[in-house]
C-alpha cells in the first residue's frame, strides 16, 4: 500500500475533482476509502460513480449501502441503473460502454481531472492473459495501464501494483466493509475462469507475479509509445482527410504498415463504438494488398473499402434507392444538380442537348443498375455503365448514389459529368431541350 500512497501524493493537487467508480465491492471500497483519506490534505471533490446493471437482486441494496458510506463521509453519490441490453441481453462489452458513458458524462459535469478505478495486479494479469488467448494488438497486450490519458481527463488504476491480499488486508485494517457479487464466482464468464483456474498456478510459481505482469505491460506500453512517435513522423503523408493513401503505405516495412492502420482505427474509435477482430483486420490487409476495388464489412456498421490507390475505413452509409422524374430543376441528396436552360455553347460532358422526338418522356434520374449499358456518342456498340465507373476512376462508394439519366423506355441517355449518349445534339444540330449538370462539393475528377 506505501507505493500506492506514493504514487497518489505525487498526482493528487489541491481543489482536484476525482471521480471514483466503486461497486461496493472490496477493491472499490479500498479505492474510495484511500481517496477520501486525501480529501483534507488535498481539499479533494470526491464524487463516488456507483453503476446498477439490473442483473441481480442484491444490486438495489448495494446501492443503499454505497449511498450511505458517501453521506457518512462527505462524498457525492452518483448513480446510474441500466435499465436495458440490445435485444434484451446482457452483454460485458454493452455493460462497460454504458459504464463508462455514465463516467465520462460525470467528468464532465464536475469538471474532473480524473476518473479513477480499482483495478488490481490480480486484475491485470487475467485481463493480459485473456488477451492473449483471444488475439489482440500491441495496445491490447499490454492489458490496464496504471494511467490512460484522453484530451480531457486522466483514467487512474492506483492500485494496480497490489494483489487481492493487500486490498482485503487493508480493508480488515481500516475497519471498511464491504459487498460481495456472487457472480465473481459464476464461471459462465472467461475472467473469472482464468481467476479460479490460472491465477493459483502463476501464484504458485511467484507471489508477487502480478510485479511480473505490470512490468511486461509497461514494457508494451513504452514500446507502443515509441512506434506511435514513428507513425506520427510518418502519417501526414499516408493517412490524408479520410483515407489511407496506399502506394505510401506499402512504402513501409511490413509491421508498420499493419501499426499504422491500426492507428487509424483508433483514432477512428476515439469518435464511434468500433470493435475489430483478427479476421477483420487480415481482411483489411488482403484488400490493401488486391488489385481490385473492393469493400468489406467489419463491425458495428463500419465497412473497409479500396478504391484505387485509396483505403477508406468508415460508416457503411447504405445510400436509400431514389427514383425521380426530371420534368423541372432538381437537386438530388444535396449534391446533384440538374436545371433546364434555354442557351449554351458548351460542349463538355456536363451538358446535354435532346431531341424530344428521339426519346420518350419524361426523363428519370435514378442510380445505376445491375446490367446497365449505353451506347455511348461516337463510338460503336454499347459499353456497361460498371466499366465507364471504372475507367474514369469514380470511387466505389460514389458509384452507389451517383444519378444516371434515362429516358421512359429505359434508354440511358447520360451519365453526368461522365459520358453522353449517341442521343446527345450538336449546337448546329436539332434539339429543343438543354440540360445543365453540377455538383456540389465536387471531389470527383471528370
Amino acid at each position: 500500500m506505501k507505493d500506492t500512497l506514493i504514487f497518489l501524493d505525487n498526482l493528487l493537487n489541491v481543489n482536484d475533482s476525482v471521480i471514483v467508480a466503486c461497486s461496493g465491492g472490496p477493491d472499490s471500497m479500498c479505492l474510495l476509502n484511500v481517496i477520501k483519506s486525501y480529501k483534507e490534505k488535498y481539499n479533494l471533490n470526491i464524487i463516488c460513480a456507483h453503476v446498477n446493471h439490473g442483473l441481480r437482486i442484491e444490486s438495489e441494496e448495494e446501492k443503499v449501502f454505497v449511498k450511505k458510506y458517501c453521506e457518512s463521509n462527505d462524498i457525492i453519490f452518483e448513480y446510474l441503473k441500466i435499465e436495458n441490453y440490445t435485444n434484451n441481453k446482457f452483454s460485458e462489452e454493452e455493460g462497460r460502454r454504458k459504464r463508462y458513458a455514465f463516467f465520462d458524462s460525470l467528468v464532465k459535469k464536475y469538471n474532473a481531472k480524473y476518473l479513477m478505478t480499482a483495478h488490481h495486479g490480480y486484475d491485470l494479469i487475467e485481463t493480459i492473459l485473456m488477451r492473449i488467448t483471444r488475439g489482440s494488438n500491441l495496445k491490447g497486450y499490454a492489458g490496464i495501464p496504471k494511467i490512460s490519458k484522453n484530451e480531457r481527463y486522466s483514467i487512474v488504476r492506483p492500485l494496480l501494483n497490489l494483489t487481492k491480499e493487500d486490498i482485503l488486508k487493508y480493508l480488515k485494517c481500516e475497519k471498511i466493509e464491504y459487498v460481495l457479487d456472487k457472480t465473481n464466482q459464476d464461471e459462465k464468464y472467461t475472467r473469472n475462469r482464468f481467476r479460479k483456474h490460472m491465477l493459483p498456478i502463476l501464484k504458485n510459481e511467484d507471489e508477487q507475479v502480478h510485479l511480473k505482469f505490470l512490468k511486461y505491460s509497461k514494457e508494451l506500453e513504452k514500446a507502443k509509445k515509441y512506434i506511435d512517435k514513428v507513425i506520427e513522423s510518418k502519417i501526414k503523408n499516408i493517412y490524408v482527410e479520410n483515407y489511407i493513401v496506399i502506394n505510401k503505405l506499402l512504402e513501409e516495412d511490413e509491421y508498420l504498415q499493419e501499426k499504422i492502420i491500426e492507428y487509424v482505427i483508433e483514432d477512428i474509435q476515439k469518435e464511434e463504438i468500433f470493435n475489430i477482430n483478427d479476421n477483420q483486420f487480415n481482411n483489411i490487409i488482403e484488400l490493401i494488398k488486391n488489385d481490385k476495388n473492393k469493400m468489406i464489412n467489419l463491425a458495428d456498421g463500419f465497412i473497409a473499402r479500396k478504391s484505387y490507390n485509396k483505403l477508406y475505413i468508415e460508416k457503411n452509409s447504405n445510400v436509400d434507392k431514389y427514383e425521380y422524374i426530371l420534368k423541372d430543376n432538381l437537386n438530388i441528396l444535396n449534391k446533384y444538380n440538374f436545371e433546364f436552360i434555354k442557351n449554351s455553347k458548351e460542349k463538355n460532358n456536363f451538358i446535354i442537348r435532346l431531341n424530344s422526338e428521339e426519346i420518350t418522356l419524361p426523363l428519370i434520374v435514378r442510380q445505376k443498375k445491375a446490367g446497365d449499358k449505353i451506347k455511348v456518342k461516337n463510338m460503336l456498340g454499347t459499353k456497361k455503365v460498371k466499366d465507364i465507373f471504372i475507367d474514369s476512376k469514380v470511387d466505389v462508394k460514389i458509384r452507389e448514389a451517383y444519378p444516371i439519366v434515362v429516358d421512359s423506355k429505359n434508354n440511358i441517355i447520360w451519365i453526368p459529368g461522365i459520358k453522353k449518349s449517341i442521343f446527345d445534339k450538336e449546337i448546329n444540330e436539332k434539339y429543343d431541350i438543354i440540360l445543365k449538370y453540377t455538383e456540389e462539393n465536387n471531389e470527383q475528377s471528370k
